[in-house]
């Protein structure tokens, strides 16, 4: 099905921080991937996002600085609209929420639901803090699960083992925010009855899946939800800082930022064509059922983009003829980790983008986080990898493959494009694989693989590289010109096609490749083709990418991930005495069948075979595998370890595994002739 016009929102930042590299790998980036795509296909796309600007973190900010929270965002919108500027994104509008067209668009949806009388209030009990006069969010009280003793249990949900609970059950709660115990307080709110909606949005998640292929940690999340059952969910929050509620009889309370922060979208589209002059226009986009809407987000928001947002969507064309349209596709990605442990400001590791751009060139870093995109699990950016990205991939094999070619052909060739001659077996391989190539790359970006699309695409420069090799030009120089300028020919249009290939992930460097070759307008359909034509004036060679020094990484490195000196793990180790050793039960057992645990990013379920016993095993390693990876593994596993409960599943027995540089586990895997049960000593 061909579409009018194509519609593509990032996640809106928070405007709490500056944005670091864990933000641009989950959302950013593949967004602005698959967005210049597509307008090098020619198609009708818009590109929308915007900081979210509302909610408690934003008002402690203030408080702690003693400023209003106008002081907050109005600091961090600059640096993160900044970074995204100099990092390449191409959004049409980069908005906010906190202007007047966000705040009419939030209080139409909230009045039109509540004028439909589809909003229930409700009285509730809720954490108040006394010596901050203020009820806490969720996340702002912190406690003993009821459930299963974990002591950082949120007031009504544990992240540990996902058990609900009432406020009122939570043990011991604090206040994040001030430290002392709070109380539970009567207060009143509007819930948005979510349950209502489930039937219609498994069938619309089922559907979209059927259709356009969803990815799977997508679509387990959604399972997850739809197994515990939607319920009704608070729209609103007793603050002062916000959107606020539209009724006269209410004060001192806003919408809830999860609700608003959604319609941000909206409202900046508004905005965009309010500035074009075209105040209607986005509802060409928005309310045009042609419309592919396509949203990126990272894992954390998969739950508002997949099942919130297109409940509130879906309420508002229960009563309405202009209809939105809801996400077609929500290719979320996992997490990015920096140096094998997650970003943590507290401790000062990991770097902010407006910092690395103050170091390093965007094409650099957009290359390696791509060549390292989170798309199916938790991924690791380190130093050392992104050093050896640049000088072995994009300067040794790119930049040189560039150089060399315009530096010999302005040398042997008077700076012009050579001539094409007769072609021989070398040259029409090279040909089919130009010709195949955009078609092949097109087919990853539709799919959003854009780490095995840029891969794909460097292995046309090695190609290329391999081909000027081959050919030897600086000895058919002398002994055969005209081979020499059909070789020299080839390269050339191979360049060019990685100029137009590359375009998405490295633009800056592609419009300097593009400029050597004196092409300025660029379309997809032109690359793979005999583009340049013989005799054309080629502009002046430049070095794309000048190699990072050890030295310099290394500095970097000790301002970004300081090593904190600690004694090593074997001078902490405490001996044990070998019979104590030889109470643990090591067998080799097969894994027999294996199923991710719902609601868990990291537990897998596995049936471990011994011979002629079979046991359950709940293991952490989700993110270094995919259960069927596991099937017909052999493994050694603790077999005489206590029955232990995680999620509320039983786990008997504990399949060892080395963690991973990037915070994973690897299970570690025996030889298949070993049988079953084997005693491992």
């Amino acid at each position: 099905m061909s579409h009018e016009k194509i519609l593509v929102t990032a996640a809106l930042p928070y405007a709490n921080g500056p944005i670091h590299l864990g933000h641009l790998a989950g959302a950013y980036l593949p967004a602005d991937i698959y967005v210049r795509y597509q307008r090098l296909q020619g198609r009708d796309i818009l590109f929308i996002c915007g900081s979210d600007e509302h909610g408690v973190p934003i008002t402690i900010t203030a408080d702690n600085e003693k400023v209003s929270p106008n002081v907050i965002i109005d600091r961090f919108h600059t640096i993160n609209k900044e970074s995204f500027n100099r990092f390449g994104m191409s959004f049409d509008i980069y908005s906010r929420t906190s202007i007047p067209e966000h705040h009419k668009t939030a209080t139409d949806f909230f009045l039109d639901y509540y004028n439909s009388g589809l909003l229930v209030e409700k009285k509730s009990m809720q954490f108040y803090d006394n010596s901050r006069q203020m009820f806490l969010p969720d996340r702002y009280v912190e406690g003993t699960c009821p459930k299963c003793g974990n002591e950082s249990a949120r007031s009504d949900e544990c992240e540990n083992c996902g058990a609900l609970y009432d406020p009122s059950e939570l043990i011991n709660p604090v206040s994040k925010i001030s430290g002392e115990r709070p109380e539970l307080k009567e207060t009143s709110h509007w819930f948005f009855p979510f349950g209502k909606f489930q039937e219609r949005l498994e069938k619309y998640v089922a559907e979209m899946d059927e259709t356009y292929g969803w990815k799977e940690n997508v679509l387990q999340y959604c399972k997850g939800w739809f197994t515990a059952g939607l319920q009704d969910r608070a729209i609103t929050r007793d603050l002062d800082w916000g959107v606020k509620l539209p009724l006269n009889s209410v004060d001192n309370k806003v919408l809830y930022v999860w609700f608003e922060a959604v319609l941000g979208y909206i409202s900046a589209t508004k905005e965009l064509f309010k500035q074009r002059g075209e105040e209607e226009g986005w509802r060409d986009y928005w309310q045009n059922p042609d419309t592919k809407y396509v949203a990126f987000i990272g894992k954390d928001n998969i739950v508002f983009h997949t099942i919130i947002f297109p409940a509130m969507l879906m309420a508002w064309n229960d009563r309405h003829g202009d209809k939105f349209v809801l996400p077609q596709n929500v290719p979320a990605n996992e997490f990015l980790n920096f140096e094998g442990k997650k970003f943590s400001k507290s401790r000062k590791w990991g770097i902010d983008v407006i910092d690395f751009l103050n170091n390093f060139e965007a094409d650099s870093l957009r290359y390696t986080l791509t060549m390292n995109l989170p798309e199916y699990r938790d991924t690791d950016f380190s130093w050392k990898d992104f050093q050896a990205k640049h000088n072995n991939e994009l300067a040794d094999i790119l930049g040189n493959f560039v150089n060399r070619t315009l530096t010999f052909i302005h040398k042997n060739f008077e700076g012009k494009v050579p001539a094409l001659y007769n072609l021989d077996e070398r040259d029409d391989e090279l040909l089919n694989l130009l010709e195949g190539h955009p078609g092949k790359i097109a087919g990853l970006m539709e799919l959003y693989k854009f780490k095995d699309a840029s891969l794909e695409i460097m292995n046309l420069a090695r190609a290329g590289n391999k081909y000027f090799n081959d050919s030897e030009p600086w000895k058919t120089l002398k002994s055969d010109r005209e081979r020499c300028s059909t070789t020299l020919h080839l390269c050339l249009q191979t360049i060019y096609t990685l100029g137009v290939l590359f375009m998405p992930v490295i633009p800056a460097t592609s419009q300097k490749i593009l400029k050597m070759l004196n092409k300025r307008s660029t379309a997809w359909m032109n690359s793979g083709k005999l583009s340049l034509a013989e005799g054309e004036e080629l502009g002046t060679p430049e070095i794309l990418f000048r190699k990072i020094e050890d030295s310099t990484i290394e500095e970097i490195k000790q301002k970004t991930a300081p090593e904190i000196a600690e004694e090593s793990d074997f001078e902490k180790l405490e001996p044990v005495s070998i019979d104590r050793f030889f109470e643990t039960d090591l067998r080799v057992a097969e894994i027999v069948e294996a199923e991710r645990v719902k609601k868990s990013d990291k537990l897998i379920r596995v049936q471990v075979s011994f011979g002629k016993e079979r046991r359950q095993v709940i293991a952490g390693i989700g993110k270094s595998y995919e259960p069927e990876e596991l099937i017909g593994k052999k493994v050694v596993v603790v077999a005489n370890l206590k029955p232990a409960k995680l999620m509320g599943l039983e786990s008997q027995g504990m399949i060892l595994a080395v963690e991973t540089p990037d915070g994973g586990l690897n299970v570690l895997e025996v030889d298949t002739l070993i049988k079953n049960g084997t005693k491992v000593k």
